[in-house]
């Protein structure tokens, strides 16, 4: 239970600048000690002297007050693979930088989530050690379709499957078929599903998965150790074809969403668009990495950056701005996701310059294949002479937690009136929505979840690795400076996190776990 509620019933925030319903607002916030909920929003500061004696209250001014960060998109690990990340170490990270709700993927964790049984698993797993709330997704397999109904049931938030070798045995990709069975089980279902839109066309350059042992025409284009390498290897086409696939079976749930994770290549936007206007309920995300990262300025062996669906061109990266700041939901790209998909320092296989000091070893992985959130070594032997290798290295961006900066930064570079409002359409409003908690959270309104981020707009920090508090200190942000620092951070009317004092550790992690079902929104 939040504070006791025979001494102060109600807390109250207030500030010049709030991100109210969507729009930038003075704005007095009270919130219930009883329910964790906001109770009562002001457009104006009001003076504690309008409230009981000894109500806690807080002018925040000028920094701005922020719904929570509704993160959609990160991968947990735990159980199984916990020394890449795990619930405690993840949603700290997340609630430094005032993610409130992340969504765990149903991969890379043993047992993946594709069961009823594995997702119990997962929750006994997760019990006691969330400091965020915590919500599941469901994963797409060939042979559970049986299990996806009863998922549903049990409170996953939405679906995921790979149409490209994932990367890991126990989460095989799924063919045709396998999507028509999960849109028949799923298609009056309140879910959401979603593909990691990756297909090798039949006639194709590209060296794809087989660039291990591949012979000619399937050859790599340069140095395993040049990124320009990697990116030849995945190309759009990759992404088109796959998106291609998905649209051609639509017909078979019309009332189910749709969505495409991590969209990467542009050349995808106008089959999106023509789709969402013959009526097919169709969403992408795209990440903060492809929104901010650039191929011309990775360097050689840098694999702190791969990841799959690549980081494309800075062109690209022109491109997906230009579909994102479309007016208001215009775009078919709604929500923006960290993918925060981690692992070892090992096997990332960083050259020595980039490598963090090393603590410990880890076991060999267990798998052999190449995906966006992990790709394996053949073996701790091998891991010294394949330095810098794209192709070798795991792939996954680390960055939990630092998309409210990452956004921020860039976006005032990019337009010194960027306005933080778009922000949280993309990182709050409508990725709750894409998980089924619009009526809680994602906004600052009555009856919302007192999920609540005191934002220092102009401050800036450095990306170290005190400033990442994921398990293992590896990402393409580490050494840039980014505009914008999270002072404190609220989880249902509790302050879980401030930037000067840190955790409130006696208390311990008050994350809850966001398992009641979906319903349907007409």
């Amino acid at each position: 239970m939040p504070h006791s509620t025979s001494i102060h019933p109600i807390t109250v925030f207030a500030s010049s600048r709030v991100v109210v319903a969507g729009g930038m607002t003075e704005a007095t916030i009270v919130i219930s000690q009883i329910t964790g909920k906001i109770t009562a929003i002001f457009h104006s500061v009001l003076p504690s002297t309008d409230f009981p004696e000894g109500t806690p209250y807080t002018d925040y001014s000028p920094h701005i007050l922020l719904p929570g960060l509704v993160d959609a998109h990160v991968h947990l690990n735990e159980p199984g693979r916990t020394e890449w990340e795990g619930f405690w170490t993840g949603t700290r990270a997340a609630a430094f930088g005032g993610v409130t709700t992340v969504v765990d993927m149903p991969l890379n964790a043993i047992p993946p989530t594709t069961t009823v049984e594995n997702l119990k698993i997962k929750i006994e797993a997760a019990k006691g050690k969330c400091w965020v709330d915590v919500g599941f997704y469901g994963g797409v397999i060939p042979g559970n379709s049986g299990e996806l109904a009863a998922l549903v049931k049990e409170g996953v938030r939405g679906f995921k499957g790979f149409l490209i070798d994932s990367g890991v045995d126990e989460f095989p990709a799924v063919k045709s078929t396998d999507i028509e069975l999960a849109l028949r089980e799923l298609k009056d279902s309140a879910t959401t599903l979603m593909f990691h839109a990756e297909m090798i066309p039949p006639i194709t350059d590209s060296v794809g998965d087989d660039v291990q042992r591949a012979h000619p025409p399937l050859a790599p284009t340069g140095p395993l150790t040049h990124y320009s390498t990697f990116l030849d290897s995945r190309p759009p086409s990759f992404e088109t074809y796959a998106i291609a696939e998905i649209l051609s079976l639509a017909h078979i749930a019309p009332d189910l969403q749709l969505h495409i994770v991590h969209l990467s290549a542009i050349e995808a936007i106008p089959m999106l668009r023509e789709a969402r206007a013959n009526g097919i309920k169709i969403t992408a995300e795209t990440c903060f990495h492809y929104l901010t990262l650039a191929a011309e300025n990775i360097q050689t062996g840098d694999t702190r950056h791969k990841c799959c669906p690549p980081i494309r061109e800075q062109s690209n990266q022109d491109g997906l701005w230009d579909e994102l700041t479309q007016d208001l939901n215009a775009g078919v790209i709604q929500t923006v996701v960290s993918d925060h998909s981690p692992c070892t320092p090992d096997i990332k296989l960083l050259p020595a310059h980039l490598a963090p000091p090393k603590k410990h070893s880890t076991r060999k992985p267990d798998h052999d294949k190449d995906c966006s959130s992990c790709e394996s070594s053949e073996g701790e032997e091998e891991l010294a002479e394949e330095k810098g290798d794209f192709f070798s290295a795991w792939g996954g961006i680390s960055s939990v937690g630092l998309g409210l900066p990452i956004l921020w930064t860039e976006g005032t570079r990019r337009n010194p009136d960027f306005s933080v409002e778009d922000i949280v359409r993309w990182c709050c409003k409508n990725t709750a929505k894409q998980v089924g908690l619009e009526k809680t959270k994602g906004d600052l309104g009555v009856g919302f979840d007192a999920d609540i981020v005191v934002f220092d707009d102009t401050a800036e920090f450095c990306v170290e690795p005190s400033t990442m508090l994921f398990r293992n200190k590896v990402s393409p942000y580490q050494d840039k400076t980014l505009k914008g620092v999270v002072r404190e951070t609220w989880l249902r009317g509790e302050r879980i996190f401030t930037r000067e004092q840190g955790f409130t550790e006696k208390v311990g992690p008050r994350g809850k776990l966001l398992l009641e079902p979906r319903k349907m929104v007409k």
